[in-house]
Parts: structure tokens; sequence; C-alpha cells
């Protein structure tokens, strides 16, 4: 069965929104992990997220919360492999970051050289649409797997 070509057409009033999202992330407050205080973060606060390489600005990693403050504080920073995916993606890759061998290593590397910028976004339908178009504009290092 062969398919038929789709033929995508944005809006003028899509493009539109694409263009706010990317400005409203591009000028969002840096928030850097060597500071970062529970406290300096609401608790539940629904949103998209890229967290940076300070030295690069390359984007390592795109995600969407609920709870932003756990999220980035306890997962990213404080969990474990199943929670805290940027360590996680760290260990393992070996070619950028041999130096990195466990989640300690990999923690102090995110509080020395990373930051967020992070867009609030209330509906999580909009959320996981804002999170794959940033992973695809900020061309985003790691990307969660598929299951």
């Amino acid at each position: 069965m062969s398919r038929m070509p789709m033929l995508i057409y944005l809006t003028d009033e899509k493009t539109k929104e694409i263009e706010t999202v990317c400005s409203e992330l591009q000028n969002a407050t840096k928030y850097y992990f060597g500071d970062l205080l529970p406290s300096m973060l609401e608790d539940d606060l629904a949103v998209v997220y890229a967290i940076f390489d300070k030295t690069t600005d390359q984007t390592l990693y795109v995600g969407r919360t609920k709870k932003l403050r756990r999220r980035l504080y306890t997962n990213h920073l404080q969990g474990n492999k199943s929670t805290a995916r940027l360590k996680k993606y760290l260990v393992e890759d070996n070619e950028r970051f041999p130096q990195i061998t466990n989640y300690e290593e990999a923690k102090k590397w995110i509080k020395d050289n990373c930051y967020f910028k992070y867009i609030g976004v209330s509906n999580s339908r909009e959320r996981g649409h804002i999170e794959g178009l940033l992973g695809f504009v900020l061309d985003s290092i790691y990307i969660e797997e598929e299951h």
C-alpha cells in the first residue's frame, strides 16, 4: 500500500505561536544549577524547560513537568537512574563525557556546568507539543527513549 504525501501548511497564526514560544524561552531567566535553592522555584509550576551547557549554550535536554521544583531540583540533581534522566545520559555518554562515570560525578558536572530556562504552560497537551517543538528547534542532544 502506498501512502499519499502529507502536505503541511502552517497558518500565519500557528507560525506566530511558534515564534512566540521560541522568543519566550530565549528571553527567559537563566537559572544556574550551582546557585539553585529549592525555594527559588515555585512548587506547582507547570512548564516546559530546557537545560543548557553554560560554556557552549548547547541544549542538553528539553522536558516538561507539572511540578518544576520537584523535577529540576529533586529529580535532576538528587534523583536516581529512573528519575534523573540527564544524569543517566551523561553517565552513559562515554564519547562526550568520558570523565563522568557515576551519578555523583554527573550531579557535580550539572551543578558546575549547566543552567536552565523555562516557560509556563498550564495545559498538559500543549506542554507535550511545545516540548517536542523545542527539542527540535534547539537540537537537544538527549531525548527520552521511546517505549
